[in-house]
């Protein structure tokens, strides 16, 4: 079915007034477009990223504005009138149904990490080739393989890995990380995400590649505040895994060395460019040696051990 697209712009003080009219008209539901409310969603969530990308910075700027969509025949004409008579010109388009269904799939196609694995998305085939595949549904939550930071943690993934592996994956997201591991043949995982969604999410992606329970499990919660989610991870993990922020490793840092076994390594990504100096600071307070810096497309990525005869 084809839809109309109907933007409407409007005053920040109008908008819900303009939403509740036209809900009272038939329509049946709205995407609000307001700076000032995406200013306040960063502040609120800043801990979940270390910048914003200038050009949506720019898709925001001035912006106050209703989005909703009619149906493309005689009932949603006759509201697409109603609406210019009561608001003046608005911004109007034509999409098919399938353009969100669907169309998004397309861009993302197997990606090629580190020496070994294969990132291939759940609908498409397996490559040829005799990398191992991990499969992923991209669409469920962050974490897909293409970025920077998810690329070098699986490749640092192929140098630590082996049958005997515990691994603890530290804002585990999609679980693609932890997963990753388990295809390269570690022996368990325990995955953590603050993200009350990433436990069902994380199974799903784990199902896609025959792994259950026994071999992963996942919890929810914030291994900063809550002393009693880290005692229950318990210790003697041989890799400990944080592709998350900077402002959430640098006081994670303080903790690493209870999870780690005596030999374990701590693989953190997701700091930003201008951010490396204050993580790697972080880990060397905390007690642990830097044993590889790596770098991609402004990215930072540290490997790091326990320093012996020393405490956190």
């Amino acid at each position: 079915m084809r839809y109309i697209e109907v933007i409407v712009d409007t005053p920040e003080e109008l908008l819900d007034q303009r939403c509740e009219e036209m809900a009272a008209w038939g329509v049946g539901g709205f995407v609000i477009e307001n700076e000032a409310d995406f200013r306040r969603f960063l502040e609120n969530n800043h801990v979940y990223w270390d910048y914003v990308d200038e050009e949506l910075e720019q898709q925001f700027a001035g912006l106050s504005r209703i989005k909703c969509y009619l149906t493309d025949d005689e009932e949603g004409q006759a509201l697409l009138r109603k609406i210019r008579a009561a608001y003046g010109p608005v911004t109007v388009s034509f999409v098919e149904d399938s353009d969100w269904e669907n169309n998004w799939r397309e861009y993302y196609k197997p990606i090629p990490v580190g020496e070994k694995l294969v990132v291939v998305p759940e609908w498409e085939p397996i490559p040829v080739g005799d990398r191992l595949p991990l499969r992923l549904d991209p669409g469920l939550i962050f974490g897909t393989g293409s970025h920077a930071t998810t690329r070098m943690c699986l490749a640092e993934l192929e140098n630590y890995v082996n049958p005997k592996t515990r691994v603890l994956d530290l804002g585990c997201g999609s679980g693609i990380l932890g997963i990753g591991a388990l295809v390269l043949g570690a022996e368990s995982c325990l995955g953590c995400d603050i993200d009350p969604k990433a436990p069902d999410v994380v199974r799903s992606n784990a199902a896609l590649n025959g792994i259950g329970p026994e071999k992963l499990r996942v919890c929810a919660g914030d291994i900063l505040s809550d002393l009693s989610l880290r005692r229950g991870f318990g210790g003697g993990y041989a890799l400990v895994l944080a592709n998350i922020v900077s402002d959430v490793i640098i006081p994670l840092a303080a903790f690493v060395r209870d999870f780690l076994a005596p030999d374990g390594v701590f693989i953190c990504s997701g700091i930003i460019e201008g951010r490396q100096g204050e993580v790697r600071a972080a880990l060397e307070r905390a007690g642990l040696r830097i044993l590889r810096h790596r770098c991609e497309e402004e990215w930072h990525c540290f490997c790091c051990a326990a320093e012996t005869g020393g405490g956190a």
